[in-house]
């Protein structure tokens, strides 16, 4: 159970392909529940660091902290149990119950609900509860009654491979013949949810500070984007990070412009780099200190092996 649950999380929102290297390293440093219970955060960061999402590497760590103290390093057998476990939600739960155990559970992850809603016609709006709790309903009604792995497996596949979001392959379904939303020529309009997020913008200045080897790194705070992690300072633009530095010893260098989509956002990222004198009295240190935020010194190779957001860590391992 330990390695479905954690190929399952780390597929939520993320590609087959590139899940792959980082399970594999996952498991190779965390070979049970135990290890990862017992591991820092930091740690378990440092190994995500690049797969995005990274609310979910603090689940983990908290789920398998879960499983250690409250099931004395077992997972639970039911999908209602398993529920109940921090980052765990419905469809995961049934997930691992299915493939570890066996248990008669339907899933309803994004690829399934596309699967489920384009065979059926199903019109019901899945951003209300009214609509999620019938499609529920469906799914559980279809469950077979032999072969639940093969059965669940094969919605999976059939969604990440075949009925896809854009441009799905209807004449390679077996389902297409019993499908409404092929016979209507129209799958795209399947799943049906109303709400629909408008993409934003946000411009931010990073500080990539450096004395030698050595960068200035701030963590993150423990909630919104990158929370928990390490990373260079952020103000709202380069210019502003300029503007903080008008007599700091040293030179500064504005670098390209990197531009990096999230969930529900685009941000730009303005790096400057600045670098100190290597000799640098400690007095004149403590002054440009004291106009940053809360943070360390941190050698480049060290900062390398922390929890980096993916764009701070392409900018410094460049």
């Amino acid at each position: 159970p330990y390695r479905v649950w954690l190929s399952e999380v780390m597929l939520q929102q993320t590609q087959v392909a590139t899940v792959l290297v980082y399970y594999e390293r996952f498991v190779g440093r965390f070979p049970d529940v135990g290890a990862l219970a017992a591991a820092p955060l930091d740690e378990v960061l440092a190994l995500w660091s690049g797969l995005g999402y990274y609310g979910r590497a603090r689940l983990l760590h908290r789920c398998a902290q879960a499983v250690v103290d409250e099931h004395g390093g077992r997972f639970p057998r039911r999908a209602a149990t398993l529920a109940t476990l921090p980052g765990i939600g419905r469809s995961t739960a049934a997930a691992i119950a299915v493939f570890a155990y066996g248990e008669r559970a339907a899933i309803l992850d994004g690829n399934v609900q596309r699967v489920l809603t384009r065979a059926l016609g199903f019109g019901d709006d899945l951003a209300t509860a009214a609509g999620r709790r019938a499609l529920w309903a469906h799914a559980e009604s279809m469950l077979p009654r032999r072969g639940i792995r093969a059965y669940t497996q094969g919605l999976m596949d059939l969604g990440a491979t075949v009925c896809l979001a854009r441009r799905p392959r209807c004449g390679d379904c077996p389902l297409a013949g019993a499908c409404v939303a092929a016979a209507e020529g129209r799958p795209d309009a399947y799943p049906v949810k109303s709400r629909r997020l408008q993409r934003g913008r946000r411009t931010s200045g990073l500080l990539w500070l450096v004395q030698g080897d050595a960068l200035w790194l701030e963590q993150r705070p423990a909630q919104g984007v990158w929370a928990g992690l390490w990373s260079l300072p952020q103000a709202d633009s380069a210019q502003a990070w300029q503007r903080a530095a008008t007599g700091w010893p040293g030179q500064g260098q504005a670098l390209p412009v990197i531009e990096h989509a999230l969930t529900h956002f685009d941000w730009r990222l303005e790096p400057l780099r600045w670098t100190l004198p290597a000799r640098l009295p400690a007095a004149a240190r403590r002054a440009v200190e004291a106009a940053l935020p809360p943070g360390r010194w941190v050698a480049r190779d060290e900062a390398l092996a922390l929890g980096l957001p993916a764009p701070v860590r392409r900018l410094i391992d460049g």
